[in-house]
């Protein structure tokens, strides 16, 4: 049988809208939560409004560094940074979070790609 591909929002979105990123260390702002037994495979950018690079963590799937974490530094002032860019797929209700080096000027979207084989 084939796989099926469905594009979903980001289950820490509401309504597909970007999500602030208020946490300033672990356990970090939810992004995604896992679908339990389909794989999940994460697309995510971020946004700075401030006028200072900021440093964001993406806590993907856990927090044991350096295996979950994601480190990006943001530009000031960015638009639509890419952070995750679809790589290994996620399931089991494993949890996505993050956290900035300041709370509120980074903002992330995305979305999902859900596959059930």
């Amino acid at each position: 049988m084939a796989a099926t591909f469905t594009k979903v929002k980001l289950s820490g979105s509401t309504d597909g809208r970007q999500i602030l990123v208020v946490a300033t260390a672990t356990a970090g702002t939810l992004i995604h939560t896992a679908h339990a037994t389909a794989q999940d495979e994460v697309w995510l950018w971020a946004v700075n409004s401030d006028t200072t690079a900021r440093k964001l963590t993406i806590e993907y799937g856990g927090v044991t560094s350096p295996n979950d974490l994601i480190e990006v530094t943001i530009p000031a002032e960015s638009g639509l940074v890419c952070v995750v860019p679809g790589s290994s797929p996620l399931t089991n209700s494993v949890v996505v979070r993050a956290f900035c080096a300041t709370a509120s000027v980074v903002s992330i979207q995305g979305f999902v790609n859900r596959i059930v084989t």
